[in-house]
């Protein structure tokens, strides 16, 4: 009985731990951005508008903080799509091994983009950016797929 009882639970855990690396990727870049700010002397008067502080960062600082706000946009679109992943496996569905990979993918392209943002490789940020969206997709398909 405690295997089935466990079953559940392991093919939830990809996609749970996806949600939760990629949300530790938007923290990532929060640090990123934050670390910019400092290095641009960030100073008390500057809290009410941090924005106002962007002419200050230094070249990586504003691709950074370009970065962390993709990285918004990216959770917003990703969460989900696990999430569904989670329903689906949760109403008994089986997923295939392609939506654990793209679970997986998703936060490691994440960080990959990250970094190739603040080290400057437009090309690999792009291919980063592409494979990672591209991871989303196909566990939103997988997971409309299983519920339909």
């Amino acid at each position: 009985m405690s295997d089935l009882s466990q079953a559940p639970a392991l093919s939830l855990a990809p996609y749970l731990w996806s949600l939760v690396l990629s949300f530790g990727a938007l923290l990532f870049s929060i640090i990123l951005l934050y670390i910019a700010r400092f290095s641009a002397r960030l100073e008390f008067k500057d809290l009410g508008s941090l924005r106002s502080m962007f002419d200050r960062f230094p070249a990586w600082g504003k691709r950074v903080s370009w970065a962390q706000q993709n990285s918004f946009e990216a959770f917003t679109i990703h969460a989900p799509a696990a999430l569904l992943a989670v329903v689906a496996v949760l109403s008994g569905q089986a997923l295939p091994v392609i939506s654990v990979v793209v679970a997986w993918a998703h936060p490691v392209l994440r960080v990959a983009y990250i970094c190739a943002y603040l080290f400057n490789v437009p090309i690999a940020r792009s291919v980063a950016w592409f494979l990672g969206l591209l991871c989303s997709g196909i566990l939103y398909g997988v997971g409309l797929g299983a519920l339909m």
